[in-house]
Protein backbone atom coordinates (compact mmCIF):
# COMPACT_ATOMS: atom_id res chain seq x y z
CA UNK A 1 0.00 0.00 0.00
CA UNK A 2 1.40 3.42 -0.91
CA UNK A 3 2.06 5.95 1.84
CA UNK A 4 -0.58 8.55 2.46
CA UNK A 5 -0.47 11.44 4.91
CA UNK A 6 -3.64 11.91 6.89
CA UNK A 7 -4.69 13.70 9.97
CA UNK A 8 -5.12 11.61 13.08
CA UNK A 9 -8.15 13.61 14.08
CA UNK A 10 -11.34 11.61 13.83
CA UNK A 11 -9.55 8.29 13.40
CA UNK A 12 -11.31 5.20 14.80
CA UNK A 13 -9.96 4.00 18.13
CA UNK A 14 -10.40 0.25 17.61
CA UNK A 15 -9.86 -2.14 14.72
CA UNK A 16 -13.58 -3.08 14.46
CA UNK A 17 -14.44 0.63 14.29
CA UNK A 18 -11.80 1.14 11.60
CA UNK A 19 -13.22 -1.74 9.55
CA UNK A 20 -16.77 -0.47 9.99
CA UNK A 21 -15.69 2.99 8.84
CA UNK A 22 -13.92 1.46 5.85
CA UNK A 23 -17.00 -0.58 4.99
CA UNK A 24 -19.17 2.54 5.05
CA UNK A 25 -16.63 4.37 2.90
CA UNK A 26 -16.89 1.59 0.33
CA UNK A 27 -20.68 1.75 0.20
CA UNK A 28 -21.87 1.05 -3.32
CA UNK A 29 -18.69 -0.75 -4.32
CA UNK A 30 -18.65 -4.34 -5.52
CA UNK A 31 -19.24 -6.67 -2.50
CA UNK A 32 -16.23 -8.76 -3.54
CA UNK A 33 -14.03 -5.65 -3.49
CA UNK A 34 -15.38 -4.70 -0.05
CA UNK A 35 -14.58 -8.17 1.29
CA UNK A 36 -11.01 -7.99 -0.06
CA UNK A 37 -10.44 -4.48 1.31
CA UNK A 38 -11.71 -5.38 4.79
CA UNK A 39 -9.61 -8.53 4.88
CA UNK A 40 -6.43 -6.68 3.85
CA UNK A 41 -7.05 -3.87 6.34
CA UNK A 42 -7.70 -6.21 9.25
CA UNK A 43 -4.68 -8.35 8.39
CA UNK A 44 -2.42 -5.29 8.26
CA UNK A 45 -3.74 -3.69 11.45
CA UNK A 46 -3.63 -6.87 13.48
CA UNK A 47 -0.11 -7.67 12.30
CA UNK A 48 0.98 -4.19 13.40
CA UNK A 49 -0.78 -4.70 16.73
CA UNK A 50 1.02 -8.03 17.22
CA UNK A 51 4.39 -6.40 16.47
CA UNK A 52 3.71 -3.65 19.04
CA UNK A 53 2.32 -5.43 22.10
CA UNK A 54 2.81 -2.39 24.30
CA UNK A 55 0.47 -0.21 22.23
CA UNK A 56 -3.29 -0.04 22.26
CA UNK A 57 -5.40 -0.43 19.14
CA UNK A 58 -5.92 3.34 19.03
CA UNK A 59 -2.17 3.98 19.19
CA UNK A 60 -1.50 1.46 16.42
CA UNK A 61 -4.16 2.99 14.18
CA UNK A 62 -2.66 6.46 14.69
CA UNK A 63 0.83 5.11 14.00
CA UNK A 64 -0.11 3.42 10.73
CA UNK A 65 -2.39 6.21 9.52
CA UNK A 66 0.45 7.82 7.59
CA UNK A 67 1.55 4.56 5.93
CA UNK A 68 -1.67 2.63 5.44
CA UNK A 69 -4.16 5.48 5.46
CA UNK A 70 -7.39 6.49 7.13
CA UNK A 71 -10.50 4.50 6.16
CA UNK A 72 -11.66 7.10 3.62
CA UNK A 73 -8.22 7.17 1.99
CA UNK A 74 -7.99 3.40 1.87
CA UNK A 75 -11.43 3.21 0.27
CA UNK A 76 -10.37 5.67 -2.43
CA UNK A 77 -7.20 3.68 -3.06
CA UNK A 78 -9.12 0.45 -3.51
CA UNK A 79 -11.66 2.06 -5.82
CA UNK A 80 -8.91 3.52 -8.00
CA UNK A 81 -6.88 0.31 -7.98
CA UNK A 82 -9.92 -1.76 -8.87
CA UNK A 83 -10.60 0.40 -11.92
CA UNK A 84 -6.99 0.06 -13.08
CA UNK A 85 -6.86 -3.69 -12.47
CA UNK A 86 -10.18 -4.37 -14.18
CA UNK A 87 -9.12 -2.22 -17.12
CA UNK A 88 -5.85 -4.13 -17.42
CA UNK A 89 -7.44 -7.57 -17.06
CA UNK A 90 -10.51 -6.95 -19.16
CA UNK A 91 -10.14 -8.48 -22.63
CA UNK A 92 -10.24 -6.05 -25.56
CA UNK A 93 -13.80 -5.11 -26.35
CA UNK A 94 -14.89 -6.16 -29.85
CA UNK A 95 -15.93 -3.37 -32.20
CA UNK A 96 -19.59 -2.40 -31.72
CA UNK A 97 -21.95 -4.09 -34.11
CA UNK A 98 -25.24 -2.39 -34.89
CA UNK A 99 -26.77 -4.90 -37.28
CA UNK A 100 -28.55 -7.99 -36.01
CA UNK A 101 -26.34 -10.21 -38.16
CA UNK A 102 -23.24 -8.56 -36.74
CA UNK A 103 -24.44 -9.08 -33.19
CA UNK A 104 -25.40 -12.68 -33.90
CA UNK A 105 -22.14 -13.74 -35.54
CA UNK A 106 -19.99 -11.41 -33.43
CA UNK A 107 -20.31 -13.68 -30.39
CA UNK A 108 -17.44 -15.75 -31.75
CA UNK A 109 -15.10 -12.75 -31.39
CA UNK A 110 -15.83 -12.25 -27.67
CA UNK A 111 -13.20 -13.81 -25.38
CA UNK A 112 -15.77 -14.27 -22.60
CA UNK A 113 -17.67 -16.64 -24.87
CA UNK A 114 -14.82 -19.13 -24.77
CA UNK A 115 -14.36 -18.69 -21.03
CA UNK A 116 -18.04 -19.50 -20.55
CA UNK A 117 -17.70 -22.45 -22.93
CA UNK A 118 -14.85 -23.95 -20.92
CA UNK A 119 -16.77 -23.35 -17.69
CA UNK A 120 -19.84 -25.15 -19.06
CA UNK A 121 -17.69 -28.16 -20.01
CA UNK A 122 -15.86 -28.11 -16.67
CA UNK A 123 -19.02 -27.67 -14.62
CA UNK A 124 -19.96 -31.35 -14.80
CA UNK A 125 -16.71 -32.40 -13.10
CA UNK A 126 -16.80 -29.59 -10.53
CA UNK A 127 -20.50 -30.18 -9.91
CA UNK A 128 -19.91 -33.85 -9.14
CA UNK A 129 -16.99 -32.99 -6.86
CA UNK A 130 -18.83 -30.25 -4.95
CA UNK A 131 -21.99 -32.34 -4.57
CA UNK A 132 -20.04 -35.36 -3.34
CA UNK A 133 -18.00 -33.24 -0.96
CA UNK A 134 -21.06 -31.63 0.66
CA UNK A 135 -23.16 -34.79 0.86
CA UNK A 136 -20.27 -36.77 2.32
CA UNK A 137 -19.29 -33.97 4.68
CA UNK A 138 -22.80 -33.40 6.00
CA UNK A 139 -23.44 -37.13 6.40
CA UNK A 140 -20.21 -37.74 8.30
CA UNK A 141 -20.70 -34.57 10.35
CA UNK A 142 -24.17 -35.68 11.38
CA UNK A 143 -22.87 -39.12 12.33
CA UNK A 144 -19.67 -38.04 14.06
CA UNK A 145 -20.88 -34.78 15.55
CA UNK A 146 -22.44 -36.54 18.51
CA UNK A 147 -19.01 -37.87 19.46
CA UNK A 148 -16.23 -35.79 20.97
CA UNK A 149 -13.74 -37.14 18.44
CA UNK A 150 -16.06 -36.08 15.63
CA UNK A 151 -16.16 -32.39 16.57
CA UNK A 152 -12.75 -31.60 14.97
CA UNK A 153 -13.94 -33.28 11.77
CA UNK A 154 -17.10 -31.15 11.68
CA UNK A 155 -15.05 -27.97 12.17
CA UNK A 156 -12.59 -28.98 9.45
CA UNK A 157 -15.42 -29.77 7.05
CA UNK A 158 -17.10 -26.38 7.51
CA UNK A 159 -13.73 -24.69 7.16
CA UNK A 160 -13.13 -26.57 3.91
CA UNK A 161 -16.45 -25.29 2.57
CA UNK A 162 -15.21 -21.72 2.93
CA UNK A 163 -11.93 -22.54 1.22
CA UNK A 164 -13.72 -24.26 -1.66
CA UNK A 165 -15.94 -21.20 -1.94
CA UNK A 166 -12.84 -19.10 -2.51
CA UNK A 167 -11.55 -21.58 -5.12
CA UNK A 168 -14.86 -21.60 -6.97
CA UNK A 169 -14.87 -17.82 -6.89
CA UNK A 170 -11.49 -17.70 -8.61
CA UNK A 171 -12.74 -20.11 -11.30
CA UNK A 172 -15.88 -18.02 -11.83
CA UNK A 173 -13.94 -14.77 -12.07
CA UNK A 174 -11.34 -16.20 -14.44
CA UNK A 175 -13.74 -17.91 -16.82
CA UNK A 176 -16.96 -15.92 -16.51
CA UNK A 177 -15.54 -12.48 -15.77
CA UNK A 178 -17.66 -11.86 -12.65
CA UNK A 179 -15.70 -10.07 -9.91
CA UNK A 180 -15.34 -12.46 -6.97
CA UNK A 181 -13.46 -12.24 -3.65
CA UNK A 182 -9.73 -12.82 -3.73
CA UNK A 183 -9.44 -12.97 0.04
CA UNK A 184 -11.28 -15.03 2.69
CA UNK A 185 -14.01 -13.51 4.81
CA UNK A 186 -12.93 -10.81 7.24
CA UNK A 187 -13.68 -10.10 10.87
CA UNK A 188 -12.70 -13.33 12.63
CA UNK A 189 -9.01 -13.17 13.49
CA UNK A 190 -9.41 -10.88 16.47
CA UNK A 191 -12.04 -13.04 18.12
CA UNK A 192 -11.50 -15.89 20.59
CA UNK A 193 -11.28 -19.34 19.06
CA UNK A 194 -14.71 -20.41 20.26
CA UNK A 195 -16.29 -17.27 18.79
CA UNK A 196 -14.59 -17.95 15.46
CA UNK A 197 -15.90 -21.51 15.45
CA UNK A 198 -19.38 -20.25 16.35
CA UNK A 199 -19.31 -17.73 13.50
CA UNK A 200 -18.29 -20.52 11.14
CA UNK A 201 -21.57 -22.29 11.83
CA UNK A 202 -23.95 -19.33 12.07
CA UNK A 203 -22.59 -17.43 9.04
CA UNK A 204 -25.37 -17.54 6.39
CA UNK A 205 -22.73 -17.71 3.64
CA UNK A 206 -21.49 -21.04 4.96
CA UNK A 207 -24.92 -22.55 4.36
CA UNK A 208 -25.50 -20.65 1.13
CA UNK A 209 -22.21 -22.01 -0.17
CA UNK A 210 -23.25 -25.58 0.62
CA UNK A 211 -26.56 -25.02 -1.17
CA UNK A 212 -24.64 -23.61 -4.13
CA UNK A 213 -22.42 -26.70 -4.21
CA UNK A 214 -25.47 -28.98 -4.15
CA UNK A 215 -27.04 -26.99 -6.99
CA UNK A 216 -23.86 -27.32 -9.03
CA UNK A 217 -24.58 -30.98 -9.84
CA UNK A 218 -27.91 -30.44 -11.68
CA UNK A 219 -26.62 -27.19 -13.13
CA UNK A 220 -23.40 -28.86 -14.24
CA UNK A 221 -25.34 -31.64 -15.95
CA UNK A 222 -27.57 -29.07 -17.67
CA UNK A 223 -24.65 -26.92 -18.80
CA UNK A 224 -22.60 -29.89 -20.03
CA UNK A 225 -25.45 -31.63 -21.88
CA UNK A 226 -26.72 -28.50 -23.61
CA UNK A 227 -23.22 -27.39 -24.60
CA UNK A 228 -22.04 -30.77 -25.86
CA UNK A 229 -25.31 -31.51 -27.65
CA UNK A 230 -25.35 -28.10 -29.34
CA UNK A 231 -21.74 -28.33 -30.45
CA UNK A 232 -22.00 -31.96 -31.56
CA UNK A 233 -25.15 -31.54 -33.62
CA UNK A 234 -24.06 -28.27 -35.23
CA UNK A 235 -20.57 -29.47 -36.11
CA UNK A 236 -21.99 -32.76 -37.42
CA UNK A 237 -24.39 -30.86 -39.67
CA UNK A 238 -21.49 -28.82 -41.02
CA UNK A 239 -19.13 -31.76 -41.49
CA UNK A 240 -21.57 -34.38 -42.86
CA UNK A 241 -22.16 -32.81 -46.32
CA UNK A 242 -18.43 -32.20 -46.66
CA UNK A 243 -17.77 -35.86 -45.80
CA UNK A 244 -20.34 -36.98 -48.37
CA UNK A 245 -18.78 -34.71 -50.96
CA UNK A 246 -15.37 -36.26 -50.31
CA UNK A 247 -16.80 -39.75 -50.63
CA UNK A 248 -16.83 -40.75 -46.95
CA UNK A 249 -20.07 -42.71 -46.76
CA UNK A 250 -23.23 -42.40 -48.78
CA UNK A 251 -25.91 -41.28 -46.33
CA UNK A 252 -26.37 -39.08 -43.25
CA UNK A 253 -28.12 -40.77 -40.35
CA UNK A 254 -29.55 -39.19 -37.20
CA UNK A 255 -30.68 -41.70 -34.56
CA UNK A 256 -30.59 -44.48 -37.18
CA UNK A 257 -32.89 -42.44 -39.42
CA UNK A 258 -31.54 -41.56 -42.84
CA UNK A 259 -31.79 -37.81 -43.40
CA UNK A 260 -30.24 -37.51 -46.84
CA UNK A 261 -27.51 -39.07 -48.92
CA UNK A 262 -25.24 -38.47 -51.87
CA UNK A 263 -28.27 -38.47 -54.18
CA UNK A 264 -29.66 -35.29 -52.59
CA UNK A 265 -26.82 -32.76 -53.01
CA UNK A 266 -29.29 -29.87 -53.01
CA UNK A 267 -29.77 -30.47 -49.27
CA UNK A 268 -26.08 -30.13 -48.48
CA UNK A 269 -25.89 -26.30 -48.47
CA UNK A 270 -29.02 -26.08 -46.35
CA UNK A 271 -27.54 -28.51 -43.85
CA UNK A 272 -24.28 -26.55 -43.64
CA UNK A 273 -26.14 -23.26 -43.16
CA UNK A 274 -28.35 -24.83 -40.50
CA UNK A 275 -25.29 -26.20 -38.71
CA UNK A 276 -23.58 -22.80 -38.74
CA UNK A 277 -26.68 -21.08 -37.37
CA UNK A 278 -27.05 -23.73 -34.65
CA UNK A 279 -23.35 -23.37 -33.75
CA UNK A 280 -23.63 -19.63 -33.22
CA UNK A 281 -26.93 -20.03 -31.38
CA UNK A 282 -25.20 -22.50 -29.05
CA UNK A 283 -22.41 -20.00 -28.41
CA UNK A 284 -24.99 -17.34 -27.53
CA UNK A 285 -26.72 -19.75 -25.17
CA UNK A 286 -23.40 -20.64 -23.55
CA UNK A 287 -22.63 -16.95 -23.11
CA UNK A 288 -26.03 -16.40 -21.50
CA UNK A 289 -25.54 -19.36 -19.17
CA UNK A 290 -22.16 -17.92 -18.16
CA UNK A 291 -23.60 -14.51 -17.34
CA UNK A 292 -26.47 -15.95 -15.33
CA UNK A 293 -24.23 -18.35 -13.43
CA UNK A 294 -21.78 -15.56 -12.60
CA UNK A 295 -24.60 -13.60 -11.00
CA UNK A 296 -25.77 -16.70 -9.11
CA UNK A 297 -22.27 -17.33 -7.75
CA UNK A 298 -21.93 -13.68 -6.77
CA UNK A 299 -25.22 -13.77 -4.89
CA UNK A 300 -24.57 -17.00 -3.00
CA UNK A 301 -20.82 -16.93 -2.34
CA UNK A 302 -20.07 -13.28 -1.57
CA UNK A 303 -20.75 -11.82 1.85
CA UNK A 304 -22.86 -8.68 1.62
CA UNK A 305 -23.91 -8.27 5.25
CA UNK A 306 -22.58 -5.42 7.34
CA UNK A 307 -19.45 -5.86 9.35
CA UNK A 308 -20.16 -6.68 12.95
Amino acid sequence: MNAFNSSTAGLPSTIPEYLEHLRRSLAGADPALVQDALYDAEEYLRSELAENPGKSEADVIVAVASSYGAPDEVADIYRDTEVKVQTALRPPAPPPRKSLLGQFFGVIAEPRTYGALFYMLLSLATGIFYFTWVVTGISLSAGLGVLIIGIPFVILYFGSVKMLSLVEGRIVETMLGERMPRRPLYGTRGQPLLERIKDLFIDPRTWATQLYFLMMLPLGILYFVVTVAGLTVSLSMIAAPIALLLGFGSHLYVDDIMVFGAAEPWLWPLTIVGGVLLLFATMHLVRLFGQMHGLLAKHMLVKTAQYN
